[in-house]
């Protein structure tokens, strides 16, 4: 076995994430595996276990069974899966579980995703570090039996996930829609015909046109990043070019859900959310909800809780990142969060984020009216925002201070819940500054009511950055 191993460099805040074959191995996953179960006291009790398109992904879902297993776990391999496919798994199945991805990180990486029953997700302030440092400490000597072996099984979840989703959104009475799906050869490759078409489940009215759903974790066509305006021009062509009248593209591991319009034209997260979260508002109120409650961040635009509130909702404010998003939605009872990322997360969902059933929502509104998504959207995108400009810098404290010393005034309100964010009193302009935790950047997002006012804000701002 291996003295004194540091696993540090592949474990982040809320998952694990390295270099196949450097910090991230088969031994290592085995010791991980054993370790989830000794923190979580998993003993006797089901672990699931799954992987996405990676090439590594079978063998390193396999160590982390066997590590599970040999520490006294019931362990259940799911096979391939999105990330949303575990999170359902251990929702309705009840039981905590892992699977192997790095999302949309390049096909060099893999890492893994935990939960606990019910979907809580496991970050470094939830077990995270503790397993870390049990499995430092396997791998330093070995992986004790426990009295009780555990056994590893096989089961399936795709066809249960997939009428679930079906469940939630009923899209049999839409108007017949012209599909294009980008998958980037990640995990919606699998999920999409399962969900939206009819591998599994009767024939929506969705012709369905596809991009790259064979799986393959080397992304031979391009990264399966939608978040990069590059990652989406075959898609934008593919939507012009069959006169659809909608795109999805998902990243990798099949989290994250991003739309394109009719003409080619990316619909933002925002007016995303907006749509989806007054949807949920009138079926919470339908269901005896006095006033359904939101979830957004504080990148999102400030369309999405003037529309919250217009509609009889409550929204609530959050720091970026799924795990504050996570307990927001538990503490709050929230029926719905966003974030400009292109997470969307489902109370029904088990507070989980699912880029398919966000896409569900999408489909039903366009399918319930004759209208084209570009006026669609635009109903919920009334403001012009900069998208999030990222400067490299030696010095962020000191870029930071430029910027307040010039901002800091009668007519502006600054907050502190994640960097700076200030905001002008009479509504025509606001921006957020943090810093990266991982680099040496500082992230500047703007939105204001006219795009002059908004190029103005964001050329000032970013002068003062970069001086």
């Amino acid at each position: 076995m291996t003295e004194n191993i540091d696993l540090s460099p592949s474990f982040k805040a809320y998952d694990v994430r390295g270099v196949v074959g450097e910090t991230i191995t088969a031994e290592m996953v085995e010791a991980i595996g054993a370790a989830f179960v000794d923190v979580l006291d998993l003993a006797g009790q089901t672990v699931l276990v799954g992987g996405d398109m990676r090439p590594s992904s079978p063998e390193f879902s396999q160590a982390f069974a066997n590590g599970a297993a040999t520490r006294g776990a019931e362990v259940q391999l799911l096979g391939q899966i999105s990330t949303d496919e575990l999170y359902y798994a251990c929702g309705s199945l009840k039981a905590a579980g892992a699977v192997f991805t790095a999302s949309h990180n390049p096909s060099q990486y893999n890492g893994i995703k935990m939960a606990k029953s019910g979907a809580v997700p496991v970050s470094s302030e939830t077990g995270l570090a503790e397993i870390r440092e049990q499995a430092e400490k396997y791998l330093a000597t070995s992986i004790p039996a426990a009295p009780e072996l555990g056994g590893i099984g096989v089961h399936d979840v795709l066809g249960d996930y997939a009428a679930y989703l079906r469940s939630l959104v009923d899209l049999s009475g839409s108007r017949p829609l012209k599909v294009v799906v980008d998958a980037g050869n990640g995990m919606a490759g699998l999920t999409t015909p399962a969900v939206l078409g009819d591998d599994i489940l009767p024939a929506l009215p969705l012709d369905i046109v596809p991009l790259y759903f064979e799986l393959d974790g080397t992304f031979p066509n391009h990264p399966a990043n939608p978040l990069e305006p590059e990652n989406l021009r075959d898609l934008q062509a593919a939507v012009v070019k069959h006169g659809a009248d909608i795109g999805l593209a998902f990243d990798g591991d099949a989290d994250r859900c991003f739309v394109i319009d009719e003409n080619g034209d990316p619909v933002t997260p925002s007016a995303v959310t907006a749509l989806v979260a007054l949807r949920e508002i009138v079926r919470a109120k339908a269901g005896g909800e006095e006033t359904p409650v939101i979830i957004h961040n504080l990148i999102t635009s400030h369309a999405v809780p003037e529309m919250v509130e217009a509609a009889g909702g409550r929204p609530v404010r959050t720091r970026v990142g799924h795990s504050f998003i996570k307990a927001y939605m538990a503490a709050e009872g929230a029926v719905f969060g966003g974030e400009h990322s292109a997470h969307y997360y489902f109370r029904d969902f088990y507070n989980a984020d699912t880029g398919m059933l966000a896409a569900m929502h999408v489909l039903a509104a366009l399918g319930e009216t004759e209208t084209p998504l570009s006026e669609l959207a635009r109903e919920y995108d009334p403001y012009f925002a900069s998208g999030e400009v990222n400067s490299r810098l030696d010095d962020v404290p000191a870029a930071v201070a430029r910027v307040r010393t010039a901002y800091e005034n009668d007519d502006v309100v600054v907050d502190e819940v994640d960097g700076l964010t200030f905001t002008r009193k009479d509504g025509q302009w606001w921006f957020n500054l943090r810093a990266s935790n991982t680099e040496p950047y500082l992230r500047l997002n703007v939105e204001a009511v006219d795009q002059k006012t908004m190029e103005d804000v964001r050329d000032n701002v970013l002068g003062l950055v970069r001086q």
